[in-house]
C-alpha cells in the first residue's frame, strides 16, 4: 500500500505512524512524499493565497491518478467537501485537539504583556486573539512546526506563538514548560484538529477494508460533527471557523461548540448543541444555523 504525505517532519511522522499501525494487520506500506503548494509558498499567510486545499490538492491528484492508495492528512487541512471520486475511509484515534501557547515564562495569553508579538498565520487564530487581546501584535509565522518553535526560543522577533498541541507533542517539542495548552473555549481549535484523515478513492473497497482496523469511532463522530459546521457555513479550511467537541462528565454524551469571529476581532459568535451519536453531522448543521442566525454569514463575507 502506498501512503501519500507532505514532506514536513510532522507529516512524515504521521505517515510513519499509519505505516506502523498497519503492520500488525499484515499490510506493508510504502511512504510517498508529495510536495504541495502550501509547503512551497511560505512568503504569505495562507488566507492571502487564492484557492483551497493548499496542503492537500497535489496529494489528492496523486490519489486520483493512482500513484498512491491512501492520502494521509492532518484532518484540519482537509476541506469539508472532498473532490468527486474521493472519500474519507478512516479517522484513527484523535490526539489532543487543543491549541498551545509557546512562550517563555507565561502560561496564558492573558499573561502576555501589552504589545507582545505573537506569531501565527492562521486567520482563525488571528481573529480570536484579536477578540481576546486586541493589544497584542500579531506577526505572520509560516514554516514547519520545529522552525516556528525555534523562532520563539531564539527570540527572533517573537514573544510567543500559537500552534496545535498535537503537532508539538507528536514531535516532542515545546518541553520545559514552554508549550501550554489553551482552554478550547478561550481559543477554539480548527474543525478536526488533532486528528488524522485517511483519504482513498471512493471505489477502492479493498483499501477501505484494510484501513478499518485504524478507525476510532468516537474520534470519527467528533470530527464529523466539527467538519459539518464548516461545511454548512460554506467555509474553507482557512476560514475563521472554529469547532470543538467536549465530552460531558460521567459519560453523559458530548457537546459541540462552533465559533465565527470577525476579522478585526470586534465580534465573536459562539453556539453549541448536544451530539446525537447516530447523527453527529446534524449537530454541526444545527450549530451552523445558530451561528448564521447571529450574523455569521456577514462576518465570513468580510
Amino acid at each position: 500500500m502506498k501512503l501519500g504525505t507532505r514532506g514536513s517532519r510532522l507529516a512524515r511522522w504521521q505517515a510513519e505512524w499509519v505505516q506502523r499501525a498497519l503492520s500488525p494487520h499484515g499490510i506493508a506500506a510504502e511512504i510517498v512524499v508529495i510536495a504541495t503548494r502550501g509547503d512551497a509558498e511560505v512568503d504569505r499567510p495562507l488566507h492571502e493565497l487564492e484557492g483551497k486545499g493548499f496542503f492537500t490538492k497535489e496529494i489528492e491528484d496523486a490519489l486520483l491518478g493512482g500513484r498512491i492508495d491512501v492520502a494521509v492528512h492532518s484532518l484540519k487541512d482537509l476541506p469539508a467537501r472532498l473532490p468527486d471520486g474521493l472519500a474519507l475511509a478512516a479517522v484513527p484515534a484523535r490526539h489532543d485537539p487543543r491549541e498551545a501557547l509557546v512562550a517563555k515564562g507565561v502560561s496564558s495569553l492573558l499573561q502576555l504583556p501589552a504589545q507582545a508579538r505573537v506569531g501565527t498565520s492562521s486567520l482563525r487564530r488571528i481573529t480570536q486573539v484579536r477578540y481576546l487581546r486586541p493589544d497584542l501584535e500579531l506577526v505572520s509565522l509560516r514554516g514547519n512546526v520545529p522552525t516556528r518553535v525555534r523562532k520563539v526560543e531564539a527570540g527572533d522577533g517573537l514573544d510567543a506563538a500559537l500552534l496545535a498541541l498535537a503537532g508539538l507533542e507528536r514531535l516532542g517539542l515545546g518541553g520545559g514548560g514552554q508549550a501550554v495548552a489553551i482552554d478550547p473555549l478561550e481559543v477554539m481549535p480548527a474543525p478536526g484538529q488533532g486528528a488524522l484523515g485517511l483519504e482513498i478513492r471512493a471505489a477502492d473497497r479493498a483499501t477501505r477494508d484494510a484501513l478499518q482496523p485504524l478507525e476510532h469511532e468516537e474520534s470519527a463522530r467528533a470530527v464529523a460533527a466539527e467538519r459539518a459546521v464548516l461545511a454548512a457555513l460554506g467555509g474553507g479550511c482557512q476560514a475563521p471557523v472554529a469547532a470543538y467537541v467536549e465530552r460531558k462528565e460521567h459519560g453523559a454524551g458530548s457537546r459541540l461548540y462552533g465559533r465565527v469571529t470577525a476579522s478585526d476581532g470586534s465580534v465573536q459568535l459562539t453556539a453549541s448543541r448536544d451530539i446525537d451519536l447516530d447523527r453527529p453531522e446534524a449537530a454541526g448543521e444545527a450549530v451552523a444555523r445558530l451561528l448564521e442566525a447571529e450574523g455569521a454569514a456577514s462576518l465570513l463575507a468580510r
